[in-house]
């Protein structure tokens, strides 16, 4: 027998919809300067609709560069408090030629909404603001304290949100935090994940020549910047996708045993997980670890994109006097972001190549963490989850990483529940990202049910 909730969002999916669609028309860029209207946009059709569903103290906070969100209702007393989170900012679209649709007309193909922050993370964020106008609507108040912090800077660093959080503890003082910015492990499997790996974003600049150079009159003397820079790339991992860096694995604390066990009982298949979602010839990284210890628990290094030197249509023989890498360590539980950066910049001055000079900037980072899956609101999301979608809630970790729970652990010494509802081929922060449109409605659902459950269970 469906609940009220349910049957409210089963008696509301057009216009609900309707709403993400507009939503959706945002484009929300953080990145670009020219999309910072769209930004602020963004950041009002969430306080008009988290208005409209009953918040209260609702404000678009100014920050240096994107506003943040906050609203709240706290009528439950003696109820546990929820701090929600989430983000109205999206990556840019490029390639657009690779789009079946364009990325700001939300389309339907297939069960799914196809637009630029459909899943990351418009559409799950969403979820939220109509979990609440559901349960008001049926029951004309909360079953417990809510908060709402929403940020428009998370696909650039989040600065301003980590700023925040850490100047108003006592504002944002909750008992757990919800965030649905992950996904299911596979379609119609809830899934709660319980591990993130750290993020460190930086950019590594070399210097060769003065300025650039013939490459007849001067190939053979002077250095090449996109050479040597390319060259110190390469000693950073040998060919078995194992990282040089001395001391880079001291502190990696393998997964339990149970962890492990839980992994393997997972429905995955390895050669489809190559063909239809790495889409390669075959897959990399280091011997004797299996897919989830190379994505969930090992830490790794990847460089994103190399600019330098002549790239024109036609010939230009230059050696490039300067070369840039936008790079990144991604970081397991344990280990200190500060300790990986001092360890990198000490192998950055031991293996520049001969005549190139060097630069390093940090541009963001942030630790990896675990949460306890016992924590008593963790469970209970657990069989919210269940209830709504049928199946046993499975527990697995994320090999990205949501600077945000950081935060929230340190500043406001909360535990995060991550209850995603986006699938694995979502194509997030590439061309053609899609949501599911049932995952939308059954999220709506579920969130609404973990409420009411932890409302009144919240030990």
């Amino acid at each position: 027998m469906p609940t009220a909730t349910q049957r409210f969002v089963a008696e509301n999916e057009a216009r609900l919809l309707d709403e993400l669609k507009q939503f959706l028309r945002i484009p929300s860029i953080s990145t670009l300067p020219e999309h910072n209207q769209d930004v602020a946009r963004a950041a009002e059709f969430c306080a008009e609709h988290l208005r409209l569903a009953g918040l209260e103290n609702v404000e678009v906070i100014a920050t240096s560069r994107h506003p943040l969100v906050y609203a709240d209702w706290l009528h439950a007393p003696g109820k546990p408090t929820l701090l929600c989170y989430g983000h109205f900012d999206v990556q840019p679209p490029d390639p657009l030629e690779l789009w079946h649709s364009p990325p700001f007309e939300p389309t339907i193909r297939d069960g799914s909404i196809y637009a630029r922050g459909a899943a990351d993370d418009k559409g799950q964020m969403y979820v939220h603001i109509k979990a609440i106008e559901a349960l008001r609507a049926v029951n004309g108040t909360l079953p417990l304290n809510v908060k709402f912090l929403i940020e428009g800077e998370e696909e650039v660093g989040g600065v301003s949100v980590t700023e925040y959080v850490a100047k108003n503890p006592a504002k944002l003082k909750a008992d757990v935090a919800l965030i649905s910015d992950t996904a299911m492990y596979a379609p119609g499997l809830p899934t709660i994940e319980t591990g993130l790996r750290g993020l460190i974003y930086m950019e590594l600049e070399a210097t060769g020549p003065l300025r650039d150079l013939h490459s007849g009159i001067y190939g053979g003397a002077a250095p090449n910047a996109v050479f040597g820079l390319i060259e110190l790339l390469a000693k950073v991992k040998n060919a078995h996708g194992q990282i040089q860096v001395p001391g880079i694995y001291d502190e990696v604390a393998p997964p339990a045993a149970e962890e492990k066990q839980s992994w393997a009982g997972l429905p995955f298949d390895e050669q489809e997980f190559l063909k239809n979602e790495v889409g390669s010839s075959q897959l990399t990284g280091e011997p004797g670890y299996s897919v989830f210890e190379r994505t969930w628990a090992r830490p790794t290094f990847e460089v994103h994109g190399i600019a330098g030197g002549f790239t024109g249509a036609g010939s230009k023989t230059v050696i490039p006097a300067k070369a840039l890498a936008k790079c990144s360590f991604r970081l397991v539980p344990n280990q200190n972001p500060d300790k990986v950066v001092a360890a990198f910049r000490k192998f950055i001055a031991e293996h520049t190549p001969a005549g190139i000079q060097t630069e390093l900037k940090v541009l963001g980072q942030s630790p990896g963490l675990l949460v306890n899956p016992d924590h008593p609101a963790i469970r209970v999301a657990a069989q919210a989850l269940t209830d709504i979608f049928g199946q046993k809630t499975v527990y697995t970790r994320s090999g990205g990483s949501i600077p945000i729970v950081g935060d929230f652990a340190e500043h406001l010494h909360i535990p995060s529940i991550l209850m995603g509802f986006g699938l694995p081929d979502d194509g997030l922060h590439s061309p053609n990202e899609k949501y599911s449109i049932d995952n939308f409605y059954k999220g709506i659902m579920a969130v609404a049910h973990f409420m009411e459950l932890y409302g009144k269970n919240p030990l």
